[in-house]
């Protein structure tokens, strides 16, 4: 199990380096499940890996001059109040009641990506939104990071071109900038009451850091709405698994999982790697050089 999960880790970092968001969407499913680690260890220890994986694959971005450092570390300021509030809030809130609220977050955050992002596109093209409202909604993407351990790139990415009027490749760099801020803030948050399992956290780190270079390069050249579909269904699934988990429980009822089932986590991995394959030689066929 501990192989397995380390290289599940790798799908983390791809899909930061690539979308700017949706590896910490796995994170906390693969520290919770695979490598079964108690909510609030696996919540707090998915800030460590998503904000180092996100400083990772930032470098790649920038030195190609895909980051607005300006915007980024203006809305990672008010990002990282939330997140720090919300990892010290979360030591008050049950771990079932976490765990509901990120399944919830998934399914909101699957439908978001298959719906794609051309009205996020043609929005961007109104009126700049004024700074306090630009805070706000750095306070609430922060708080989603300090409280569930996701560095809330999937509500970045569409807030930086929404309200700092970035072009989709500007804001999938720049989120990487807002989403180390985040994770940092958080896992500070967490850390006044949580002991991070380092033997686990830092290998999946390792792993999910391979991954996100790996992404970073492919960035640009991987056709966005078919990777974003594909992963998008991967999250889905993701979130029917863990409040398929975490409903019952509330119930007093337990689901329990058979020895060998991370291995339909790798088998849809696959999948989508090989969904992602065709539509590059399809972009390559259609478009030649």
């Amino acid at each position: 199990m501990f192989i397995l999960g380390v290289s599940l880790a790798v799908l983390i970092g791809v899909s930061l380096g690539l979308l700017g968001g949706g590896g910490s969407i796995l994170t906390v499913p693969i520290l919770l499940y695979v490598f079964r680690l108690p909510a609030e260890q696996a919540i707090a220890s998915s800030l460590l890996v998503v904000g180092s994986t996100s400083a990772a694959a930032l470098i790649p971005h920038a030195l190609n001059g895909r980051v607005r450092w300006r915007t980024g570390l203006s809305f990672g300021a008010a990002s990282m109040v939330g997140a720090y509030l919300g990892g010290r809030v979360s030591s008050f809130l049950p771990p079932s009641l976490l765990l509901l609220a990120f399944g919830a977050m998934m399914l909101v955050t699957a439908a978001a990506m298959l719906r794609g992002r051309r009205e996020v596109a043609a929005a961007a093209l109104e009126h700049p939104t004024p700074i306090a409202r630009v805070a706000a909604q750095g306070l609430a993407v922060g708080a989603v990071t300090g409280l569930v351990g996701a560095g809330g790139g999937f509500l970045v990415v569409p807030a930086l071109v929404l309200l700092g009027r970035l072009p989709m490749t500007a804001a999938v760099g720049t989120s990487l900038l807002v989403i180390a801020l985040n994770s940092s803030a958080g896992l500070l948050g967490h850390l006044a009451k949580t002991h991070l399992p380092w033997g686990i956290a830092l290998p999946v780190a390792g792993a999910a850091v391979v991954g996100s270079i790996l992404g970073s390069r492919l960035a640009g050249r991987v056709a966005p709405d078919a990777l974003r579909r594909g992963f998008a269904w991967f999250v889905l699934a993701m979130a029917v698994f863990v409040l398929g988990q975490e409903v019952p429980r509330l119930f007093g009822a337990t689901v329990a999982l058979g020895r060998h089932w991370p291995y339909f986590l790798a088998a849809e991995g696959a999948l989508i790697a090989v969904a992602v394959s065709r539509e590059l030689k399809r972009h390559a066929i259609a478009h030649p050089a």
